[in-house]
């Protein structure tokens, strides 16, 4: 017998205590504010993490069928919700409610000192970034889009969000592991060589893999860089837009199935023109970190 998918539905009446930040039609973009709209975020990251990307669920989360760990209950979480989803036959919303069909992970430098640090600390050796006194820092992750709302208008959303709470907070750098699909680096040797020869953060700010696995696996000039670029996955193909440098050797997550590289985002460098680029098309981002 099948198991019933957790609900990524929310009830009315808890939307509407909250407001959005912005809304384009029937979707909105808003920070969650109760138990209820995380766990429908926790239930739409498990059907993609897990049931499409073939992550390695822990026997809490596969009981539940939530993607579930400490830090959620110390990050904000992002969410884009459809309203006019309750119609859909397609397991994201058959039930008349709401559905959470977008959504990331915020962690703020204050908060994460206050508990036990950021999630990338696992992968990543931050001290160059957390020895700067460049202002707060804002972790990303755990960023994903339900399958039939991979377009430009949810990833739009996420980011108005992104930019919100970017000012809101006063962050001068957002960072965060942006992933490669599988766990076999050399599958991805022209896109990490990339990445590193074009794209590798000053040594001040350059934080490097804990398990440390060489991101140079080809020697500059003997792949073809537009193909490497062309082979990025959509997220990081937006991060680079935005003006984004890369860490030091890649990190290779095993239970996510998924080869790791690190990516920091000055925000004084995201102008309104780059953030307009960015917000103005692309495919939609699915990051478990």
């Amino acid at each position: 017998m099948l198991q019933a998918l957790a609900s990524t539905s929310v009830a009315p009446h808890l939307l509407a205590a909250a407001p959005h930040i912005h809304r384009q039609g029937q979707l909105d973009v808003r920070i969650a504010t109760s138990e209820e709209e995380i766990a429908a975020a926790q239930a739409l990251r498990y059907r993609i993490f897990y049931d499409e990307m073939g992550a390695q669920p822990t026997p809490l989360m596969q009981a539940t069928r939530r993607d579930i760990d400490d830090y959620d209950m110390i990050c904000d979480h992002l969410l884009v919700i459809d309203h006019g989803a309750g119609g859909r036959p397609n397991g994201y919303g058959a039930d008349g409610l709401p559905h959470v069909v977008g959504t990331y992970r915020l962690l703020r430098q204050v908060v994460a000192e206050q508990h036990r640090g950021f999630y990338s600390s696992g992968e990543y050796d931050l001290s160059p970034l957390l020895g700067t006194s460049q202002g707060q820092l804002l972790e990303l992750g755990r960023s994903c889009v339900a399958p039939e709302h991979r377009n430009t208008t949810t990833i739009s959303l996420l980011w108005r969000g992104i930019a919100s709470y970017l000012a809101t907070h006063c962050i001068s750098h957002m960072f965060g592991c942006a992933s490669l699909h599988g766990t076999d680096p050399a599958h991805h040797a022209a896109e990490l060589s990339y990445l590193y020869h074009h794209h590798l953060a000053p040594p001040p700010l350059r934080a490097r893999a804990l398990d440390h696995v060489p991101m140079d696996l080809l020697v500059a000039g003997s792949y073809d860089v537009r193909a490497a670029q062309r082979a990025l996955p959509p997220l990081v193909k937006g991060y680079l837009r935005v003006g984004a440098m890369v860490g030091d050797g890649a990190f290779v997550d095993r239970q996510f199935n998924t080869v790791d590289v690190f990516v920091l985002m000055p925000v004084e460098g995201i102008t309104r023109r780059y953030l307009d680029r960015f917000t103005g098309g692309g495919d939609a981002a699915n990051d478990p970190v």
